[in-house]
C-alpha cells in the first residue's frame, strides 16, 4: 500500500509451493530433467527395478582437501571400510572444495593439485572392489579451479583430473549443480557455502514461530523459490543462459546442499534435503539409501 508516497509492505511471504505429481501431470509431455521423457511402461519397470535396489548406497563427501594429507589419509579409512562391506556402495560423490586455498589468480600450484589427484586415484584404485563396482562422482567447490564463480560451475579442467582417470577411468567430472536420477528418483547435488550467504544476505531474520533452525529456512526458501540459489545477481553472478540448470521445478525427490556447516538433515513437503559437512574439517560425511531416502550421519 501507498501512505505518504512511501510504498509500504504488509506480509511478505514465498511463492506458494506446488506438488511434484501436480506439476508433472500439468507439464506432460515436456521433460525439465533432461533424461528424456519415459513411457508409463518403462516408468512402471524402473519403479520395480527402484523397488529391488533397497541395498543401493551413495556415500557422499564434501571439502575433501587433497593437499591436505590428513585429509587424504582420511578418505583412505572411509574406502578401506566401505571396501569390506557385504554390498559396497554404488555411487561415492566427492564434492569440492579439492584444495584448502581458493584457486584462483594467485594460486600457482596446479601441477601439485593435478599430483594429488592422480594420488586420490591410486587410493581409489587399491581397492579393488570399489573400482569394480562403484561409480565415483567429483562435483567442484565454489573456490576450485575453472574460469569463474558464476554458476552453474562447469566441470574441473581436464589438465587437473587426467591422472585420477589414468587409475579410474569411469570416473565422472560434473558440472555444479549436478543432477543424477536413480531410477524414477531425481536427485540435484549442490555444493556451495549457501547457509552463510543466505543468512548475510537477509534484510529481515526469518520468522522463529514454526522453526529457528536456518538450514530448514534455507530448505523452505530454496523449494519454495524454486531455485537453487536465489540471491541478488551482485552477490552470487549466474550465466543467464544457463539459470535454468539451477532451477527446482518440478520438484526433486532429493537436495543435497554441500556446505561448510554442519551436518543437517531436513525432510520438507515430501522432499528429503541434507548436509554431508565439510569432512575436511569435522570428518564428516553422509550414506544415502536413495530407495528409502534414510541419511545416515557418519564421520571419523
Amino acid at each position: 500500500m501507498l501512505l505518504e508516497g512511501i510504498f509500504q509492505v504488509i506480509t511478505c511471504g514465498f511463492p506458494p509451493l506446488e506438488d511434484r505429481d501436480k506439476s508433472l501431470k500439468a507439464l506432460s509431455g515436456l521433460d525439465f530433467f533432461g533424461g528424456g521423457m519415459l513411457t508409463r511402461e518403462e516408468t512402471l519397470r524402473l519403479a520395480d527395478l527402484e523397488r529391488k535396489a533397497e541395498n543401493d548406497m551413495f556415500v557422499i563427501l564434501s571439502d575433501i582437501w587433497l593437499d591436505d594429507e590428513e585429509a587424504v589419509r582420511k578418505v583412505e579409512t572411509v574406502l578401506d571400510g566401505f571396501e569390506n562391506v557385504e554390498v559396497v556402495p554404488s555411487l561415492f560423490v566427492f564434492m569440492g572444495n579439492f584444495c584448502s586455498r581458493p584457486c584462483n589468480l594467485s594460486f600457482h600450484s596446479f601441477s601439485s593439485l593435478r599430483l594429488q589427484f592422480g594420488k586420490l586415484g591410486e587410493i581409489i584404485a587399491a581397492h579393488p572392489r570399489l573400482k569394480e563396482h562403484s561409480r565415483f562422482l567429483f562435483i567442484p567447490g565454489p573456490d576450485d579451479a575453472g574460469p569463474s564463480t558464476v554458476l552453474p560451475r562447469c566441470a574441473l579442467p581436464r589438465y587437473l583430473t587426467a591422472e585420477l582417470l589414468k587409475h579410474v577411468p569411469n570416473a565422472i567430472f560434473s558440472s555444479n549443480p549436478c543432477r543424477i536420477k536413480f531410477y524414477t528418483q531425481e536427485i540435484v547435488f549442490f555444493r556451495q557455502d549457501l547457509l552463510y550467504r543466505m543468512r548475510r544476505s537477509c534484510l529481515i531474520p526469518p520468522s522463529t514461530e514454526e522453526t529457528n533452525d536456518p538450514f530448514e529456512h534455507l530448505v523452505a526458501t530454496i523449494t519454495h523459490q524454486s531455485h537453487l540459489c536465489p540471491l541478488p545477481l551482485f552477490i552470487q553472478p549466474i550465466i543467464w543462459n544457463y539459470d535454468h540448470c539451477l532451477h527446482l521445478y518440478p520438484t526433486p525427490h532429493t537436495i543435497v546442499l554441500g556446505d561448510r556447516s554442519e551436518q543437517r538433515a531436513f525432510k520438507y513437503t515430501g522432499i528429503t534435503c541434507f548436509n554431508p559437512g565439510s569432512f575436511s574439517s569435522d570428518s564428516t560425511f553422509v550414506a544415502y539409501r536413495p530407495c528409502t531416502q534414510e541419511v545416515e550421519f557418519s564421520s571419523l
